[in-house]
C-alpha cells in the first residue's frame, strides 16, 4: 500500500525529458505533415443530389400503415424541401419535372381528397420560366382534374388563366375553360371559373361563340344573383358591339382579288 500511494502521488506520467529525442522528432514530423496534407486538400463542394423516383404505389401503402393521408403530406413536404440541401440551394429549372409530377401524383394516389399537390403543380412549380416544364404542370392540373372536377376546379381555372397569359397560348386556355364549364355543375364551380370560356372566346375575336355561350347561359336560369345577371347582360351588349364593330372594319378592308388601279405613268403625271 505505501508503494502504491508513493507511485500515485509521484504521478503516473513520465515526463517529456525521458522521451527518446527520435520519437519526438517523429511526433512533431508526423503533425507537420498532417498540418500540410490538410492544407493541400481542396474545399469541400456541396453537390446537390438529383431528386429520386418516388417509391411505387403498393410499396407506398405499405409504409402508410393504414394512415394514406399523413404519408402523402410527407411526401409532399419531403418534394417541397428538396431543392434546398445542405450547402447548396437548386433551383427549380434544374429539377427532374418529370420526377417531380411523379412525386405529386403519388401524392394524390394516397390522398385523392388533398388539394396541395395540385396547389403546387399550378401555382409553385408551373412558374418557372419555362415554357415545357410549366406545360408539364398544368397538363397534371388538368387531367386530374377530370378526376374529380367538383373539387379540383379551382386549380384548373389558376391553369386556364396561366395557359393565356403565361403561355400566350389562347387555344390550350380554351380547352381549359371548356372543361370547367362541361365537367362543372353551378353548385361545383363559381359562375367566374364556368363563364371563362366565354370571355377568351371574346378576347380571341371569337364574337359569336362567346354570344352564344353567354346568351345560353343567361336562359338557362342557372345565374340567379341579380349583380351577376346585370353583368352578364352588360357584357353581351359589349360583345355584340364588338362584334359589329369587327364586322364593320372588316367590311372597308379591300377584297382580295379586286381590281386595283393601274398605276400612274410619269407622262401622264406630267399632262396633269
Amino acid at each position: 500500500m505505501e508503494m502504491a500511494r508513493r507511485w500515485f502521488d509521484r504521478g503516473s506520467e513520465r515526463p517529456v525529458a525521458d522521451v527518446p529525442p527520435a520519437l519526438r522528432a517523429a511526433l512533431v514530423m508526423a503533425i507537420l505533415a498532417q498540418l500540410v496534407l490538410a492544407a493541400l486538400q481542396p474545399p469541400p463542394v456541396a453537390q446537390a443530389e438529383a431528386l429520386p423516383q418516388p417509391p411505387s404505389a403498393g410499396a407506398l401503402r405499405a409504409l402508410s400503415l393504414g394512415d394514406p393521408v399523413a404519408l402523402a403530406q410527407g411526401l409532399t413536404l419531403y418534394l417541397q424541401a428538396f431543392d434546398t440541401q445542405p450547402g447548396v440551394s437548386i433551383p427549380f429549372l434544374q429539377l427532374d419535372y418529370e420526377r417531380v409530377e411523379a412525386w405529386l401524383s403519388r401524392a394524390l394516389e394516397l390522398d385523392p381528397g388533398g388539394q396541395y399537390p395540385l396547389l403546387l403543380a399550378s401555382q409553385v412549380y408551373a412558374q418557372v420560366p419555362d415554357a415545357v416544364r410549366q406545360r408539364r404542370m398544368l397538363d397534371l392540373v388538368y387531367r386530374r382534374f377530370l378526376e374529380d372536377p367538383a373539387q379540383r376546379w379551382r386549380w384548373l381555372a389558376h391553369a386556364t388563366i396561366m395557359a393565356k397569359h403565361r403561355l400566350h397560348d389562347p387555344q390550350l386556355a380554351l380547352m381549359y375553360a371548356r372543361a370547367l364549364r362541361e365537367r362543372t355543375q353551378p353548385d361545383e364551380a363559381p359562375g367566374w371559373a364556368r363563364q371563362l370560356e366565354i370571355f377568351i372566346h371574346e378576347d380571341m375575336g371569337q364574337y359569336q361563340a362567346a354570344k352564344v355561350l353567354l346568351g345560353g347561359l343567361l336562359d338557362s336560369g342557372a345565374v340567379t344573383d341579380p349583380h351577376e345577371l346585370r353583368f352578364l347582360i352588360q357584357r353581351l351588349e359589349q360583345i355584340a358591339n364588338a362584334e359589329k364593330s369587327s364586322s364593320a372594319s372588316k367590311s372597308r378592308l379591300p377584297h382580295a382579288g379586286a381590281a386595283s388601279p393601274p398605276p400612274l405613268r410619269p407622262d401622264s403625271a406630267a399632262d396633269q
